[in-house]
């Protein structure tokens, strides 16, 4: 499989990871992050969580903090607009779209699929491509009971301790979720391995996205 990688005169710099519910991001796109910030010294990233009550913003700040460790100029911010909601309140969501395009020029955009089954999921999908147009976005995928898993056509395999420290900071820093009947390591680790069948990867596992239109410089 031809593989892709960025220039290493003009490494990943800035990221931005936007996520509705305070677990998506680590779920969807919590491995590549991983991944980022060790081959990238120096990358900065914007964590932007669209849904909380007090019990889930304190357990995404913690797993935010985990996952970018204690590296400078990271910022994460937790709103909380209601949980199936987003499509009443769109305008307010898409203003801090808004302010976010006057204050980050990401390299890479990590955003919920654009075909997502859960509204919300898709709402902040599609804001992400009208807000940041000419930028490079990767849509990751989350399991879910709606069963909307599709074909994604990028993956980023992950070498297995950043698969096994996903798993980790996941189970650890979101106690208030283990009574779903979908939330366990098996369920995070399927899905990885799934994706790590489609791409060969050398350790077994991967993170999949859908990337819609990419521009290559050859």
């Amino acid at each position: 499989m031809l593989g892709l990688t960025f220039n290493p005169q003009q490494r990943l710099r800035r990221l931005l990871c936007v996520g509705a519910h305070c677990d998506d991001i680590e779920i969807g796109c919590g491995g590549t992050v991983l991944a980022v910030l060790a081959g990238n010294p120096g990358a900065t990233v914007d964590w932007v969580v669209f849904n909380s009550d007090p019990t889930r913003e304190r357990e995404a700040g913690a797993s935010a903090a985990a996952f970018l460790g204690g590296g400078q100029g990271h910022r994460v911010a937790i709103h909380r607009f209601r949980d199936g909601y987003f499509s009443s309140v769109a305008a307010e969501i898409k203003d801090v779209f808004e302010q976010l395009k006057t204050t980050c020029a990401p390299d890479l955009v990590l955003t919920h699929h654009r075909g997502d089954f859960h509204q919300d999921h898709r709402l902040l999908g599609e804001l992400t491509w009208n807000t940041f147009r000419d930028h490079l976005i990767l849509e990751y995928e989350v399991p879910k009971y709606d069963g909307d898993l599709g074909r994604p056509n990028v993956f980023v395999p992950l070498p297995d301790e950043i698969r096994a420290r996903k798993i980790d900071l996941i189970l650890r820093h979101f106690s208030s979720q283990q009574d779903r009947h979908w939330w366990s390591a098996e369920t995070f680790n399927a899905l990885m391995r799934l994706r790590g069948i489609e791409c060969r990867s050398e350790s077994g596992y991967a993170e999949a996205y859908y990337g819609t239109k990419v521009s290559l410089s050859i």
